[in-house]
C-alpha cells in the first residue's frame, strides 16, 4: 500500500469514528471563567442553548476550576435532543452572600428535561453563613436547594459531591425514572433543614452507593412516591431515612413501593422513620421493605411517628388521617443510644396494620432495650430484641 492509500485510509477510519462521536460543548467557550468570582450562570446557560439546539447526543463540559454561578433555570421544553451529559471535573460556587440566592427557592433548576446526565462536580452552596443567620433568630431567607430537577424524565446524576447546601441538596419533583449514584453529600450536623436528597411526586427513582451526612433526613421521601429504591446507602450525622413529613394536606397522594436495603446509620437522630402531621388526611404509605440495616447509636433506629406536631401549632388534638400498611423491617441490628429502640406510635384514628419485625437485634448500652407499640397491628418473626410489642 503506498503512502497516499494508507492517509486516504485513515481519513476514512477518522471521519466514521469521530462522525460517531458526541458533540461537546466547553463552558469556557461560551465565557464561562474558572476564577471563582465571576459569575458564568450566562455561560452556562448559552452553553445549555447550544446544547438543546443539537439534534444529536451532546456533552457540556466544565474544565478543572471554580465557577461562580449567582443562579440558574435550565429549561428543557424545547431542547430537540433526549440525551445531553453535563460533564464536570470543577467545582460550581455559590455567592458568598446567601441574600443573593436565598430567596430563589432554588440554586440550580432543571425543569421539564428529559435524558440529562451530571457527572462528576462538585457543588458547593457556601451556605454556613445562612445556617449562622437562622441560628442567630434573625430574620433571614428560606434559603436555597442546590440542584433541583421538575417534572423531568430519565436522569442520572453519578459522581457528583454537594457541599454546604443553604437547604435541600438534592430535589426530585414530579420526575419519572432517575438514577442516582456514587454521590458524596455533606453538610455540618447543625446545619438547618439540608435534607440531602428529597424525592416527591416521582416514580422509578433509584439511589445507590452514596454517603451522605447532613443536618436533617439523609433522605426524605414526601407524598407521591412510588417504586423508589434505595441501596447501599450510608447515613450520618443526619435525621435518617425518612418516609414524611406526610399527611399536611387533606387531599394528598400516598406513597407506595419503596425498597431501603443495606443501609449504615453512624450517629443519626432516628434511623428507619415514617412520620406523619396528626391532622386529617387521606394519604397512605403502603408496601414498604426495609431490609439488611445497621445501625451504629443510632438515637431512635426504628420509628414510626403518626404525632407529628412541632410546637404544638396547627395539629393540636387531632389524629393523623395518613394510613400505615404493609411495612417491614427485616434484619435490622445494631446499637440504639435510647432505651426504647422500636417505637411504633401510629394513629388512633387509623391504626398501623401490616407490620412486620424479622430478625430485629438492637441493643442500648448495657440495659435491656424496649419496644413500645401504640395502636399498632402486625406479626412477629424469627428471634427479635427488643421483644416485639406488636
Amino acid at each position: 500500500m503506498n503512502t497516499r492509500k494508507f492517509i486516504l485510509l485513515l481519513l476514512t477510519i477518522f471521519f466514521h469514528s469521530s462522525s460517531g462521536t458526541k458533540t461537546t460543548y466547553n463552558v469556557q467557550s461560551y465565557g464561562a471563567k474558572p476564577d471563582g468570582k465571576t459569575d458564568s450562570a450566562k455561560a452556562f446557560l448559552s452553553a445549555w442553548a447550544a446544547a438543546c439546539a443539537s439534534t444529536k447526543s451532546v456533552v457540556i463540559y466544565v474544565p478543572q476550576g471554580r465557577y461562580l454561578i449567582g443562579s440558574a433555570a435550565f429549561w428543557g421544553q424545547y431542547c430537540k435532543n433526549k440525551a445531553t451529559t453535563i460533564r464536570i471535573d470543577g467545582t460550581l460556587v455559590a455567592p458568598s452572600d446567601y441574600k443573593v440566592i436565598g430567596n430563589t427557592g432554588n440554586w440550580l433548576k432543571f425543569e421539564r428535561v428529559n435524558g440529562v446526565t451530571i457527572s462528576g462536580g462538585t457543588f458547593d452552596g457556601q451556605g454556613a453563613s445562612l445556617w449562622a443567620c437562622k441560628a442567630s433568630g434573625k430574620s433571614c431567607p428560606a434559603g436555597a436547594t442546590t440542584l433541583a430537577f421538575y417534572n423531568s424524565n430519565n436522569i442520572v446524576m453519578s459522581g457528583l459531591t454537594s457541599l454546604n447546601s443553604q437547604m435541600f441538596h438534592v430535589v426530585l419533583d414530579g420526575c419519572q425514572n432517575a438514577k442516582l449514584q456514587k454521590m458524596k453529600i455533606s453538610a455540618s450536623a447543625s446545619s438547618p433543614n439540608t435534607d440531602g436528597i428529597h424525592i416527591e411526586a416521582s416514580s422509578g427513582v433509584t439511589i445507590l452507593k452514596t454517603v451522605i451526612g447532613t443536618g436533617d433526613d439523609c433522605v426524605s421521601i414526601g407524598p407521591g412516591t412510588s417504586n423508589l429504591w434505595i441501596e447501599n446507602v450510608s447515613c450520618g450525622p443526619g435525621h435518617g431515612i425518612s418516609i414524611g413529613s406526610l399527611g399536611w394536606g387533606m387531599q394528598e397522594p400516598g406513597v407506595q413501593n419503596v425498597t431501603v436495603k443495606t443501609t449504615t446509620f453512624r450517629g443519626t437522630q432516628n434511623g428507619l422513620r415514617i412520620k406523619t402531621w396528626a391532622r386529617p388526611s387521606n394519604g397512605f404509605v403502603k408496601g414498604v421493605l426495609f431490609q439488611h440495616s445497621v445501625m451504629v447509636n443510632a438515637r431512635y433506629p426504628i420509628l414510626i411517628d403518626q404525632e407529628y406536631c412541632p410546637d404544638q401549632k396547627n395539629c393540636l388534638d387531632q389524629e393523623s388521617g395518613v394510613k400505615i400498611s404493609d411495612v417491614t423491617y427485616q434484619d435490622v441490628h445494631g446499637t440504639s443510644t435510647s432505651q426504647v429502640a422500636v417505637k411504633l406510635a401510629c394513629s388512633k384514628a387509623n391504626p398501623c396494620k401490616g407490620i412486620r419485625l424479622e430478625d430485629v437485634n438492637l441493643t442500648f448500652k448495657n440495659q435491656q432495650p424496649q419496644a413500645l407499640c401504640s395502636n399498632a397491628a402486625g406479626t412477629s418473626y424469627g428471634l427479635n430484641k427488643p421483644a416485639s410489642c406488636l
